[in-house]
């Protein structure tokens, strides 16, 4: 897992163009009719973010959100034929859905009143909060990073909440996971800010570094997303969400490829809705 987990951080985003083009850009997002008559059902992820979403080295999806993914294709499209992943970055995913690009959005995809304007979010199936990794965890205090360098990922929600709260931290920001840790760990940034699941296992793959700042800001969820109105899809997402929670499969999920990665630190009911 270790070999595998840290080899995911290498630039594989270059594909993600192909997987686009699989999906039309009409104005009318797909209905579920369309989608079984096809046989192929379109799902945004992430490509550098384990253990949430990542390529393994076999050059395969895998993680967390690509788990739970791959059971809601399978209950709608009745196997794994037809599930197709299109590799996305944080700054384009509503972009993909409005744009139909893809059908379901599973890229670790935070709920904000803000991104529920653009997109439709379904019923949550994780917990998150921001968090800020250092070298040594240094950094235990917001107030520490005032003239500081503190890298973001563009367009997510530690980047909406410097920008916003903390206009005195100076911010350096990229597209990808791979770039904002690349140069957390070459020094052009005194600290990192992302969901502090993500941190807690990039951390335990990188001991010299800590999260010293492990909550900011209020609890948020992660769901499922798709394209505004698209009503059809989103009930029946929903409907799937109740059901896998009430059959254990998001603890199922969690001990598959999360817990290997947390280890006994973190618990799953801190993590998954059941």
């Amino acid at each position: 897992m270790t070999k595998g987990f840290i080899a995911t951080f290498v630039a594989v985003l270059g594909i993600a163009g192909l997987g686009a083009l699989l999906s039309g850009c009409g104005d009318e997002a797909r209905t579920l009719e369309s989608i079984k008559a096809k046989n192929e059902l379109i799902i945004g992820v992430f490509g550098d973010k384990p253990p949430f979403g990542y390529i393994n080295e076999q050059g395969q999806n895998v993680g967390f959100d690509v788990y739970v993914a791959k059971r809601l294709g399978r209950e709608l499209l009745g196997g794994d034929e037809g599930v197709n992943f299109v590799l996305v970055e944080a700054a384009n995913r509503a972009e993909f859905l409005r744009s139909n690009k893809v059908d379901i959005m599973m890229a670790n995809y935070t709920k904000t009143p803000e991104r529920a304007q653009q997109v439709d979010f379904a019923t949550p199936y994780m917990k998150v909060a921001l968090g800020v990794v250092s070298q040594e965890g240094k950094i235990i205090n917001v107030s520490q990073l005032a003239g500081k360098v503190l890298i973001v990922n563009k367009g997510t929600t530690a980047d909406f909440y410097f920008t916003k709260n903390h206009p005195e931290i100076k911010l350096l920001k990229f597209e990808q996971n791979t770039e904002t840790f690349a140069a957390l760990k070459d020094g052009r940034g005194d600290a990192l800010a992302h969901d502090n699941t993500l941190l807690f296992a990039w951390a335990k793959e990188n001991p010299s570094y800590a999260v010293g700042i492990k909550k900011l800001g209020e609890d948020d969820v992660i769901a499922p997303a798709v394209k505004k109105d698209n009503k059809e899809l989103l009930e029946w997402i929903n409907n799937q969400m109740e059901i896998l929670a009430k059959e254990g499969f998001f603890t199922e999920a969690y001990n598959q490829t999360l817990a290997p990665v947390f280890g006994d630190d973190i618990k799953p009911s801190d993590v998954v809705f059941e």
